[in-house]
């Protein structure tokens, strides 16, 4: 019989060593991930083969068995980003977590997860080994996880954001919009979320819209303003919020 670890057990409950069903895919070129490390894995799921690569080019190739778990080195993350639509073609199943150095101080944000095609997990390699191996199980399984260290830095980054401009956090600041006759008020909002460089994604989500919705208001912002893109729009919102604060205190 096959239990939850991935491993077979007979009728006694011993275990018994399984040949290797899938494979975790590791992407680096810096040796993020040690032979130690790698021997403990294929000891701890026995039906797991492990394949480095040190090229993107390499890693969109087939396998011996289907890719359960990509592990992208921080270093390649960008040309692992512009390589995903391939990615994914080889690896429809593939969960993608990148790999951080440390549980604390964290090259990769949350932007960068909320907007990469790819990544949806980050894995810190200063963990005690037996919690290390937890969170490869989960990933293994489909589960994504995120250091507690990863959720402390989108705090202080968001706290700063409002002390510096009022903003406010990504869940709790305010988008009361700035009046502009030329928008509707939901209009307004979604440009206001703009202008603090919230993607398409997270103002879908504090809106409660779809994504494509996002994208026709976008669409309709850009032709009401007379602008060419989002980035003008925002532009224009900025100064608009400027000169009023401007106004306020004078």
């Amino acid at each position: 019989m096959m239990l939850l670890d991935g491993n077979e057990h007979d009728a006694a409950g011993a275990r018994k060593r399984l040949e290797p069903q899938r494979v975790l895919l590791i992407l680096t070129n810096s040796g993020s991930i040690s032979e130690r490390l790698i021997d403990a894995v294929e000891r701890e799921f026995p039906w797991v083969l492990v394949e480095q690569v040190d090229a993107v080019d390499a890693a969109c190739e087939a396998f011996a068995h289907p890719v359960a778990l990509i592990l992208v080195d921080t270093a390649l993350m960008k040309k692992a980003e512009a390589e995903a639509a391939e990615m994914l073609r080889a690896h429809p199943h593939a969960l993608t977590a990148v790999i951080e150095p440390y549980d604390k101080v964290l090259v990769t944000s949350l932007q960068d997860v909320v907007n990469s095609p790819l990544v949806r997990s980050v894995l810190p390699m200063d963990l005690r080994l037996d919690v290390w191996l937890s969170i490869i199980r989960l990933l293994l399984c489909g589960g994504e996880y995120f250091p507690p260290g990863f959720i402390m830095q989108a705090k202080t980054r968001d706290q700063k954001t409002a002390s510096s401009d009022g903003a406010g956090s990504l869940h709790g600041q305010d988008f009361r919009p700035i009046h502009m006759p030329e928008l509707t008020i939901r209009e307004s909002q979604i440009l206001k979320m703009v202008s603090h460089g919230l993607q398409n994604k997270l103002i879908a989500v504090e809106c409660g819209l779809s994504e494509h919705t996002v994208k026709i208001h976008l669409h309709h912002i850009i032709r009401k303003l007379g602008v060419h893109n989002r980035t003008e729009a925002a532009a224009r919102f900025r100064n608009l919020h400027d000169n009023a604060r401007s106004l306020n205190e004078n």
